[in-house]
């Protein structure tokens, strides 16, 4: 049980290193703090709005990879025990939005979340990336994209683990559905700010420049 714990304090640390952070002020500008300009937020839109989508791309795949050593750490002690593994996987995106490491300010958890996720229940992410990817060349709208995705997890765990796979149902379907619904309302809730303004029309379409005190 203590080894368990320790690695959800490992998970949450893991999420918490910014790499959004780091690859802006060290990598692709001269010492410029991400969370002054665009959203504020450490994560690949901000971060691709900023410094192009060279950085983006980095961002994503690097927050990606800590969600998915997340969970993958936890499973070598957990083996497949999904409550741990899911408390892992939670740990990481929290650690993600509100990182020890910058004060607690963060960015959404989306591709951290993509990572835990894609461990957890692969064939279910890569059908949100699909609902995202749509969602944005329909609308470009990134924001609105990772909030469909992040909300249609757990009903594509439902459909996919529950019913279509031949494997199906997966023994511990409802702690994925409960670990990954959880996750995903974390994210949503993120983008409080972001559903005000795709309500009022004001949110930023994807491709546009983040500037200083654009939030």
């Amino acid at each position: 049980m203590l080894a368990k714990i320790i690695f959800v304090l490992i998970a949450y640390l893991l999420g918490a290193i910014p790499f959004g952070y780091l690859l802006v002020r060290f990598v692709f500008t001269s010492g410029e703090d991400i969370r002054r300009v665009g959203s504020g937020g450490t994560g690949a839109t901000n971060v691709s709005r900023r410094a192009g989508w060279g950085a983006g791309i980095l961002t994503v795949a690097l927050d990606a990879f800590k969600g998915v050593m997340a969970v993958l750490l936890m499973r070598r002690v957990a083996e497949d025990d999904y409550f741990w593994m899911g408390a892992a996987a939670i740990a990481a995106i929290v650690g993600h939005i509100f990182p020890i490491f910058l004060g607690f300010r963060g960015g959404k958890g989306v591709a951290t979340g993509a990572g835990v996720f894609f461990v957890l229940a692969p064939v279910s992410v890569i059908a949100a990336f699909g609902l995202y990817v749509i969602t944005v060349l329909i609308t470009r709208f990134s924001s609105l994209g990772s909030i469909i995705a992040s909300v249609s997890i757990p009903l594509l765990i439902l459909l996919f683990y529950g019913w279509l796979l031949p494997s199906s149902p997966h023994p511990q379907l409802w702690t994925m559905v409960a670990t990954t619904a959880l996750a995903g309302g974390l994210i949503v809730a993120k983008h409080h700010e972001n559903i005000r303004r795709l309500a009022s029309g004001t949110e930023s379409k994807l491709g546009g420049r983040a500037r200083g005190g654009d939030r």
